[in-house]
């Protein structure tokens, strides 16, 4: 026997079913906003113009490399060689820097290094249907190995000024990094929903074989989506290098799983085919929120590094209920 519902109870469900998707796309906001408000009340110098300040400043390259990744988490992929990408090309750009390579051209050569090895990626995983994962794994190795290799072990340094204003730079007394972070976060709005490469990223990320049938080149969106990915990694190795004045022997390493955390609590999906911007925003500034918060508290690193992986933890469960309770 079926229970007959009335107009006015299935609005209801409609309506709570919209509050319930609203509630698990933008909960990254509501543990956003109850970090800052627990982090203000025990430390009250949290809410100071420079503590915010430094937050936005060092969620630039983490959010950048976010954006980086969350192109093939869309496509249901993984991209693990993002931190060897932006090692290598800073590592190559800074020596052509100290070499007497002028600074605007070794930018180039950074950003193109990093388009030219995610255009392999692409490559490699779309036409010779390479394991992502394992392909984009074993970049990283040869990226990482060849900068040890480069640099003996050594940090680059004594950059020029000119190379680091973008990283360490104000206007206006506004630190400059943060500009970058939101010209990128709008590019990236952009591209995902006003441009018709956007949509089909989505949609291959969905369903490879409903879009590969509805004409979309899933090879080509593919390739350029790892592409774009390999750009961003240099662009994030670019600000980091000018941020810190230097290339290290473990350049990067500590955005290694961040990244994807940071991703995946932004609501892209594992998946493939869910996520939005200011999802990936959220996430970003929820993980550096915390970071910063535990500094400031003058925890030892050794649980800000436990917290890290606890929110690592965090990120896969929530996108495992968010993609049970959304089907």
């Amino acid at each position: 026997m079926t229970t007959k519902v009335t107009p006015a109870q299935a609005v209801q469900r409609v309506r709570l079913g919209s509050i319930k998707d609203i509630l698990l796309n933008n909960v990254v906001w509501l543990l956003l906003i109850f970090s800052i408000i627990i982090m203000g009340i025990i430390q009250p110098i949290f809410f100071s113009a420079q503590i915010l300040s430094n937050i936005l400043t060092q969620a630039t390259v983490l959010g950048v490399l976010t954006c980086a990744i969350s192109f093939a988490i869309l496509l249901g992929d993984i991209d693990l060689s993002l931190i060897g990408t932006m090692a290598f090309t800073a590592a190559v750009g800074t020596l052509s820097l100290k070499a007497g390579v002028p600074w605007v051209l070794c930018v180039g050569i950074i950003l193109s290094l990093g388009l030219g090895i995610g255009l392999i990626n692409g490559i490699l995983i779309a036409k010779l249907k390479a394991v992502a994962l394992i392909e984009t794994l074993a970049v990283k190795l040869v990226l990482q190995g060849a900068v040890m290799a480069m640099t003996e072990g050594r940090s680059i340094v004594d950059l020029p000024d000119n190379y680091k204003w973008v990283g360490q730079g104000r206007i206006f007394g506004v630190p400059f990094l943060p500009i970058v972070f939101i010209i990128v976060y709008v590019l990236i709005y952009i591209v995902w929903n006003k441009m018709p490469f956007g949509r089909s990223l989505f949609a291959v990320g969905g369903n490879a074989n409903s879009a590969y049938v509805s004409g979309i080149k899933v090879d080509r969106i593919k390739i350029l989506a790892f592409g774009i990915s390999g750009l961003l990694a240099g662009l994030a190795g670019f600000l980091l290098s000018g941020y810190m004045g230097a290339v290290t022997s473990n350049f990067g390493t500590a955005y290694d799983m961040n990244c994807i955390a940071a991703a995946v609590i932004g609501g892209v999906s594992l998946s493939g085919g869910r996520g939005s911007v200011q999802g990936i925003l959220g996430g970003v500034l929820l993980l550096t929120v915390i970071q910063v918060g535990l500094q400031i508290l003058g925890i030892s690193s050794f649980y800000v590094t436990m917290a890290g992986g606890i929110m690592i933890f965090l990120a896969v469960l929530i996108d495992a209920i968010r993609l049970k309770i959304q089907g």
